[in-house]
């Protein structure tokens, strides 16, 4: 059995991270010891360690918990989980997207200012008026 904070050491998740993943039923409930302390199964830990890493990858909360439910199934086809992790890379590459445009109409109006006061400055102008982006970001 282990402790809350032993959990914590081996896989790097937070107490107050733990207690959120058990209220959320991610993590059973835990047996309390005598103290009242929480003790946890090593198949708790292979879990934590199993969100952990698909938080790590932005996953959802959601589609956490859709996953752990597939995995309690080893029978079922894997097709559910490969559209979870089809759905989420859809998902990172839009923002990727978000993100290039961002960068670009930035590094832009970084570079248009030659001005010596904030009073001239293009990058306040730009910010003030969205018209004088070159894309919609």
């Amino acid at each position: 059995m282990l402790s809350i904070g032993d959990l914590s050491r081996r896989t790097g998740v937070k107490i107050p991270t733990i207690r959120y993943y058990e209220q959320m039923n991610l993590i059973e409930a835990p047996e309390r010891s005598e103290g009242n302390q929480r003790r946890y199964f090593p198949k708790e830990l292979e879990r934590l360690a199993f969100i952990k890493h698909a938080r790590d990858l932005g996953i959802s909360i959601e589609a956490i918990r859709e996953l752990i439910d597939l995995s309690t199934h080893p029978e079922k086809p894997c097709a559910d989980a490969n559209r979870i992790a089809k759905e989420h890379l859809a998902s990172v590459r839009e923002r990727i997207a978000t993100l290039k445009r961002l960068e670009t109409e930035l590094a832009r109006i970084a570079t248009c200012c030659d001005a010596e006061n904030v009073g001239d400055c293009y990058v306040i102008r730009a910010l003030s008026d969205h018209s004088l982006c070159e894309d919609e970001h």
